[in-house]
């Protein structure tokens, strides 16, 4: 068991339900789909892709920002106050996690903002 041990198996794992989830829906008669929603795919995908494009120039805590704001957009309960609140709170948990406690390599603010 080497380093990549743990992260294939647990690939497979999500292989195997993906698996049984898509047969089971083939099997089972359920509530039809009643439209699609491509404004919510596109804002949560496009969030994330945002996030990859933004944490390197921008930083960290910018781009969780940006990320967690565009994507609770796609929400129909979408509320500017509880998503600058996640934002924000999201952002201070994550820089103390993953850049203070485990060193990781990330600029909390980056050299965009001249930092």
């Amino acid at each position: 068991m080497g380093p990549g041990y743990f992260p294939t198996v647990l690939g497979a794992l999500l292989v195997l339900v993906g698996a049984i989830s898509m047969v089971r829906s083939f099997t089972h008669q359920g509530e039809a789909i009643k439209r699609f929603y491509w404004k919510e795919i596109f804002l949560v995908l496009g969030s994330v892709a945002l996030f990859g494009i933004l944490v390197r120039g921008a930083g960290l805590v910018p781009a969780l920002i940006v990320l967690v704001i565009t994507s609770a957009w796609a929400s129909e309960k979408f509320n500017i106050k509880t998503a600058l609140l996640l934002a924000a709170l999201s952002s201070v948990f994550s820089a103390l996690v993953f850049v203070k406690g485990l060193g990781l390599p990330f600029a909390i603010i980056g050299p965009w903002f001249g930092m």
